[in-house]
């Protein structure tokens, strides 16, 4: 249901149905964002979502009454905490969106609770599987050529090296599978979009989800000051500065802030980095999704048929694929540089959708009391893993060892 709704949006996109997106960045003055203007575009917006979401709650079985009451406030809350995102400053510190949606779901209901007339809105698994769809629309073929070939080198070689590094130590420390995955491929690939597709692809619980979001935005803040800090003094080059940034942050805001602290030539190489190792999320989510269904066999038991493999299968990751194929050898340049913004924007709604419900259902209790603090411990032996051995990768790349230096100067 989610593949068909996240297509069916995707679609009216691009039969022509182009609504402004409301303005979420500023900087001394909300005046812009808070114009009547602005609140009507968010107003359409929240009115899409709705009705495409509303469809398939009815075809769901769900309570449709109930939906249609607690989904603008919902949207709400994910509306103002892109909105506080927006802001510069708070841009600048790498603090995304995800981190204000799940705080003030963690408020709400931790304190008043969930009423009854909003239960029926908090769907956090729908959400994210129909932004996970809709994030297909913006990995494209061409642009991971354009990211470079020593990006993709560097991030396929931290993404191996890491995620395993990460996974081992969890299960050593006794971490279960589930929550192992999660934390391994959020800190070896690019944090939260990682994190979240990871989950789709194993059908993980939704409260590790969120205690691995926590501690991505929160271990991000000071690598993106210490770093370009490191980078500087000693004398490290601009490149192999940003590629170690890029590779190693894993929030995109953060690699951008850090990045821009050394140099231009920097952040460019950590955009570079970072966007090579965003482009495969898809391959990951896919992998991972073949090797979770394979290991969800009982010890003994007969090796599943193709049958029950489709039935395991989590189908958003071919709603995924499906989109960024279309999207990189079908469709137009020119359609998808003028559709890519508005789904960007609706792609990202729908995560802070699913960030928000994440909170409202989550107990603070629940998320301190996780496994005794061996997922962090396990998050930040992977994440000195990571800062070693891509350091190392970025000098052997950008450095001038293997390959020459790259002009971005």
């Amino acid at each position: 249901m989610t593949v068909w709704l996240a297509m069916a949006g995707i679609v009216l996109v691009l039969a022509g149905f182009k609504p402004p997106m409301p303005v979420l960045r500023w900087s001394d003055s909300l005046g812009l964002v808070l114009s009547p203007v602005n609140i009507f575009r968010a107003a359409i917006l929240c009115a899409e979502c709705l009705v495409l979401s509303a469809i398939g709650v009815r075809l769901l079985g769900g309570n449709l009454r109930s939906f249609v009451a607690g989904f603008p406030f919902v949207y709400l809350i994910a509306w103002l905490s892109q909105v506080i995102a927006g802001n510069s400053r708070i841009e600048y510190l790498g603090l995304e969106y995800v981190i204000f949606a799940l705080i003030f779901g963690l408020l709400i209901g931790n304190t008043v609770g969930i009423p009854e007339w909003l239960r029926e809105a908090v769907r956090t698994e729908y959400y994210i599987k129909i932004g996970l769809v809709m994030f297909g629309a913006g990995i494209l073929f061409q642009e991971i050529l354009q990211a470079g070939v020593i990006g993709l080198i560097q991030a396929a070689l931290v993404i191996v090296v890491v995620w395993y590094s990460c996974y081992y130590v969890a299960k050593k420390l006794r971490v279960d599978d589930e929550f192992a995955v999660l934390l391994a491929t959020a800190v070896s690939i690019c944090g939260v979009s990682a994190a979240i597709a990871a989950c789709g692809a194993i059908n993980g619980d939704r409260k590790k989800l969120s205690y691995v979001t926590s501690l991505v935005l929160i271990v991000a803040v000071p690598m993106l000051i210490v770093m370009p800090w490191i980078v500087k003094h000693f004398a490290m080059p601009d490149l192999v500065g940003g590629a170690w940034i890029g590779g190693t942050i894993d929030t995109s805001g953060a690699v951008v802030a850090a990045g821009g602290l050394i140099s231009e030539a920097a952040m460019k190489t950590s955009v570079i980095v970072k966007f090579s190792q965003n482009a495969l999320i898809g391959v990951a989510a896919f992998i991972l999704s073949i090797w979770w269904t394979m290991k969800g066999r009982s010890p003994g038991a007969e090796r599943p048929t193709a049958a029950v493999i489709w039935e395991r299968f989590p189908k958003f990751v071919l709603g995924f694929m499906a989109a960024s194929l279309v999207f990189s050898f079908v469709l137009s340049p020119a359609l998808v540089t003028e559709t890519k913004p508005i789904l960007t924007s609706m792609r990202t709604i729908w995560f802070a959708l699913a960030f928000t419900s994440i909170g409202l259902e989550t107990r603070v209790t629940h998320l301190l009391g996780m496994e005794g603090g061996r997922p962090a411990i396990a998050f930040l032996v992977g994440q000195a893993v990571n800062v070693a051995w891509t350091l190392l990768v970025a000098y052997l790349l950008f450095g001038g060892i293997l390959f020459s230096v790259p002009e971005l100067q």
